[in-house]
């Protein structure tokens, strides 16, 4: 997550690929269900939302049965409840963190997650705590060549400005394109429709204020807790503001 760290970029690479198989089929399976309880619909031809995320879910090869359960879930069929949640606080080296999740017990995973800013130095804040440092945008992940004609970055860069995105930033192989929130879905159509292939759309917390940190030791802490803040299968997603 112009604006991003060297971490952001290491983050995107690693994705889910060293999340463990089954914690990642648990985390996608909550977020189907929050999905499709807030949609109203277990549907994907009705429900945008769902089907983004069943696309991760096919992407991840996750099991027709276990897609199914969520939907279930999502529906009302079982007892299970679960609640979206939002923790804010200060890490290592004070960077802020902004994570999103989802749970069945949320003063389960508030000790949790409390504990986990506490084992690293840092401390867990109150809501606002760290909001102001970030921005809700609408993230588009595209490949960094043209479907239809082979242009060079600087061409495909400005074709984009040209539809009117607000930045770009250029990474291994692949844009990241960001547009206001509301504009997502219109942006990623329009984007498509002028050539460029999709790789997924969501809305995110991008840094609007960034933490730099020279000191090798504090930049692995760092990490070692983002890594810890990922075992836990409560936390959907974690946005972090340092900086280059």
């Amino acid at each position: 997550m112009s604006g991003h760290s060297k971490w952001s970029t290491i983050k995107r690479q690693k994705g889910t690929a060293d999340i463990k198989r089954g914690q990642a089929f648990t985390k996608l399976a909550n977020v189907i269900t929050i999905v499709v309880k807030a949609g109203g619909s277990g549907d994907p031809g009705t429900n945008p939302r769902l089907r983004t995320v069943l696309e991760e879910a096919k992407a991840l090869n996750m099991p027709k049965d276990n897609i199914q359960r969520a939907i279930d879930r999502g529906m009302g069929i079982g007892k299970e409840a679960l609640e979206e949640v939002v923790y804010e606080g200060f890490g290592p080296g004070t960077v802020a963190f902004y994570l999103e999740g989802i749970t069945d017990n949320k003063l389960r995973t508030l000790q949790e997650v409390k504990n986990l800013f506490e084992r690293s130095g840092g401390s867990l804040g109150g809501s606002g705590s760290t909001a102001y440092m970030f921005e809700k945008k609408g993230e588009i992940k595209i490949k960094s060549q043209r479907v239809k004609e082979s242009k060079s970055q600087e061409e495909d860069m400005l074709a984009l400005i040209d539809l009117g995105v607000d930045d770009v930033e250029e990474e291994i192989q692949h844009y990241l394109v960001y547009v206001e929130s509301p504009e997502l879905n219109t942006m990623s159509t329009k984007i498509t429709q002028a050539g460029f292939e999709v790789e997924s759309a969501e809305i995110i917390m991008k840094p609007s204020i960034l933490q730099k940190i020279d000191d090798p030791e504090t930049i692995k802490k760092v990490i070692e807790f983002i890594e810890k803040l990922e075992d836990n299968p409560d936390i959907q997603k974690i946005y972090d503001n340092f900086g280059d």
